[in-house]
């Protein structure tokens, strides 16, 4: 607290013994005081006359021309929205209490898992697990606009990469990567230019040095693209799959508990098994559509039947129409 007022004037100073707080806070399982802190931190940011990019987050003053490369994102999903494996579950609550416990198990010499890699096809749950992950735990979510940090010329490319890891090492928080198979291509592919080779390797020493106050969540679709050697620098690699039948009922019984329907939602766990998850919703959102068009209070079964098919000609597949 002493620091905390002597640093008073000093932003950069302020902010940074102020983290410091919240996260003795955390630590302590303190959750609510810290979530507090944490929120009164961030709104009075918004209030400063500098504070000309909504969305975004400065980065330490010797970045500060990079202030582009991250997006904050607010987490608009609970918990209960996401349904995963039991191993799945099983990880996550070990890494959140891996957090918890931090100065503990550091004093006990043992490293904490803080770099992860989602790997598994679009649609399956990676991005709503990080979302959950980070307001589960309380932590800022911070999005890699890789559109932006792959520069067009490419030797800027490892620098732009380096400023996001240094932000990611000063400020507690969830650093989200996805594409990741954009910047950690296999240097084996001999389509790949030399320069985009040598910005791997400058990724692989970056991710080596890596300490984030937070964690660093990479994500890709394309994990036989990456790089052999990026894989052993993840502290923990998390694979997500299109849903069982058994969470396909979950999906569906959560999705519809707040909707009159006339059909047995269980009896189509065997017409949907394959989809992903953002197939689901994308059809369960079509059959209401059509229920709100026709201006029905009940979920009718035909509107049901309608969305899959629908959803398997965007498939461009008549195996499972109904």
């Amino acid at each position: 607290m002493k620091k905390l007022l002597a640093s008073y004037g000093n932003d950069d100073e302020f902010r940074l013994v102020a983290e410091r707080i919240i996260s003795e806070e955390e630590k302590k399982n303190n959750k609510v005081l810290a979530n507090s802190l944490r929120r009164t931190l961030e709104n009075s940011r918004a209030t400063e006359p500098n504070h000309s990019l909504k969305g975004l987050e400065k980065f330490s003053p010797m970045y500060e021309g990079n202030n582009d490369f991250v997006e904050r994102v607010e987490p608009s999903n609970a918990h209960k929205e996401l349904i995963l494996s039991f191993d799945n579950v099983r990880i996550l609550k070990g890494l959140i209490e891996e957090y918890r416990y931090a100065e503990t198990i550091r004093k006990n010499g043992l490293p904490l898992r803080t770099k992860l890699l989602f790997c598994g096809p679009p649609g399956c749950g990676k991005t709503l697990s990080a979302e959950v992950f980070s307001s589960t735990l309380g932590l800022p979510m911070f999005v890699v606009k890789l559109d932006k940090l792959i520069s067009s010329y490419l030797g800027e490319t490892a620098t732009n990469i380096r400023s996001i890891f240094e932000f990611a090492n000063n400020k507690p928080c969830i650093l989200f990567l996805d594409e990741f198979d954009a910047i950690a291509r296999s240097r084996e592919d001999g389509n790949e230019h030399n320069e985009l080779k040598r910005v791997v390797n400058s990724l692989l020493l970056f991710i080596e040095r890596l300490s984030p106050k937070g964690f660093m969540i990479s994500a890709t679709n394309l994990d036989k693209s990456i790089d052999p050697a990026v894989w052993r620098r993840f502290d923990e690699v998390i694979w997500f799959k299109h849903p069982d039948k058994g969470m396909i009922k979950k999906f569906l019984k959560s999705r519809l508990k707040n909707i009159h329907h006339d059909f047995d939602s269980n009896s189509y766990a065997d017409v949907l098994n394959g989809l992903s998850f953002s197939s689901l919703e994308r059809i369960l959102n079509q059959a209401i559509k059509y229920m709100i068009i026709r201006k029905q209070r009940i979920l009718h079964e035909n509107y049901l039947v309608d969305a899959i098919n629908d959803e398997y000609r965007r498939n461009g597949g008549v195996e499972k129409m109904l």
